[in-house]
């Protein structure tokens, strides 16, 4: 008897120890970078660099990472899940206003971000000067005359995302970054589209994976035709916040112009 109760104690310990080892991951704060060149990238910008951050949820965005990115990155971009349904708008907004310190803001919605009344939050955004990419395009143009394009679209698993009614503000010859928290978009995407990176998050790189495996891939890049998908593991947790073996993480994206081999 007194075995048993000696294993049961040291697996209640182990359980604890475990998920105090899942809490402080979750709440730990990482600044991947990442570079991505591409021979269709206006020359003439030499190099853009953005701040992406995605699935904050219910975390207050921790200032080492504000810090890391400004002076570094020229845009920062939301790519959806800025909140959840229980989240005080007050906390929100501190956190928009620690994303504008690194520059100019643009935000995509995600699924979780319809949560709450959509008119107040379009109104907090809006109030704080927050830039919304609702299946809209943003394009910037060097002094040469060239330009690429910020395109973004909402929530592809609720349907609400339109790439047409978006892509009609951009030039054919435009380079273009699509943004959409589902990067199941890619399913929809057509190669006449000509989109050239594709910035997403929703998947939370699983949140809690088992000896490696979990409901989705860690985060990463992936290249299909002419299309690089970068997946974020994103910042926050959704339902219980707790992570294993999927760190999050926020990132410093450099676009650079690239030569064709001869």
């Amino acid at each position: 008897m007194i075995y048993v109760l000696v294993g049961f104690v040291l697996l209640v310990l182990v359980g604890i120890a475990l998920i105090l080892h899942m809490r402080k991951m979750a709440n730990e704060n990482h600044v991947k970078y990442e570079m991505f060149y591409f021979p269709n990238f206006p020359a003439s910008f030499r190099e853009i660099t953005l701040f992406f951050i995605s699935d904050i949820h219910r975390r207050s965005i921790d200032d080492s990472v504000i810090n890391e990115a400004v002076n570094v990155a020229e845009i920062v971009i939301i790519g959806g899940d800025l909140l959840e349904k229980g989240v005080q708008l007050e906390k929100t907004r501190d956190n928009l206003r620690k994303l504008k310190k690194i520059g100019p803001v643009y935000f995509v919605w995600g699924n979780n971000d319809y949560e709450i009344d959509r008119d107040v939050l379009e109104t907090l955004l809006i109030d704080e000067g927050i830039i919304l990419l609702n299946n809209k395009a943003i394009t910037f143009q060097s002094a040469d005359g060239e330009s690429w394009s910020l395109v973004g679209i909402e929530d592809y698993s609720l349907e609400y995302d339109d790439l047409e009614k978006a892509l009609e503000e951009v030039e054919d010859s435009d380079f273009k970054i699509l943004v959409s928290h589902n990067p199941k978009i890619v399913e929809k995407m057509e190669e006449n589209e000509q989109i050239s990176l594709v910035l997403s998050g929703d998947t939370h790189g699983g949140q809690i994976r088992i000896l490696g495996f979990g409901p989705y891939e860690l985060g990463g890049t992936k290249v299909i035709g002419n299309t690089t998908i970068f997946v974020s593991n994103g910042y926050g947790t959704t339902s219980i916040p707790l992570r294993l073996g999927a760190h999050p993480e926020t990132h410093i994206i450099k676009i650079q112009h690239k030569q064709m081999d001869k």
